[in-house]
């Protein structure tokens, strides 16, 4: 049977089944091997794609930008930003997709609107990006309610003047703690040892740091890890939650975090509350 063939006896398939075939179904209705159409196709997902089909479900990934265009159009549809429920019933894709990517459903809208300043799709959907950041509005950010208390002081702010973190009281790399990422590099540097890593790379690119980790007397694991002020930064750069390891931060504000987290300001491993996703 030749490529064309096989092409066609599936998109028959598909048309007498009312849904896109699985490999077994394909090979089982059509009367192929599975090694005929890795031949031709590789993966089965490409055979699909030959066709014009997609499969969705447990081992097919889904880009990105077909996540980011199905919410969109279900939060266009309801007008809000969708919950999980809304999603799984309006959407084309399920929740879990989008989970994995962003580490907590309540994760999604920011990381989706950054994914789409990233791509450039604001102007297709303005009304979908005005509604996400509405929704975000709602749940002020800690940092508004900083800049308040710091106004009714009433103390002088001095504009054009670096700002600097409290003094720390221990002897160590940093007279005051670190107020952005690069001095959450300087102060991990200095601290690695005793918490059990030996730092082999640092890097611009994600993740930021790559070292050993002592996980018994003699006996040492390799350890990808990420650079962040606040925890919750990983998920406004966007980063893959399966692309590392551990997050070091100076402050843990994501408790829903899915990866294990290193709050220096305190010294404090703090565990995930669920498995990472694989």
């Amino acid at each position: 049977m030749s490529r064309e063939e096989i092409i066609a006896a599936i998109q028959k398939c598909a048309e007498e089944l009312g849904h896109v075939p699985s490999m077994d179904e394909a090979v089982r209705i059509i009367g192929i091997s599975k090694y005929m159409i890795r031949r031709d196709f590789g993966p089965y997902v490409k055979a699909l794609a030959a066709c014009g089909l997609e499969r969705h479900g447990c081992g097919y990934k889904i880009d990105m930008h077909k996540l980011f265009l199905d919410w969109a159009e279900v939060t266009r549809k309801l007008g809000k930003t969708p919950s999980m429920l809304d999603y799984e019933m309006h959407g084309k894709y399920t929740t879990k997709a989008l989970v994995r990517n962003y580490g907590g459903w309540t994760h999604v809208p920011a990381g989706l609107l950054g994914y789409a300043r990233e791509a450039q799709l604001e102007n297709d959907w303005q009304d979908v990006m005005e509604i996400a950041e509405a929704a975000l509005r709602v749940a002020a950010p800690p940092a508004r309610t900083l800049v308040k208390r710091n106004l009714t002081t009433g103390r002088r702010v001095t504009a054009n003047q670096p700002v600097y973190g409290p003094p720390m009281m221990t002897a160590g790399p940093l007279v005051y703690a670190p107020t952005n990422e690069a001095g959450v590099m300087v102060l991990f540097g200095a601290v690695a040892r005793e918490q059990g890593f030996a730092i082999t790379r640092v890097q611009a690119a994600f993740p930021d740091c790559e070292a050993m980790r002592e996980i018994e007397p003699e006996k040492w694991q390799p350890q990808k890890l990420e650079f962040e002020y606040e925890s919750r930064n990983f998920l406004l750069h966007l980063h893959p939650v399966d692309g590392c390891d551990g997050i070091v931060c100076w402050k843990h504000n994501w408790p829903e975090c899915p990866l294990e987290v290193l709050e220096l300001s305190t010294m404090t491993w703090h565990r995930p509350k669920s498995p990472k996703s694989p």
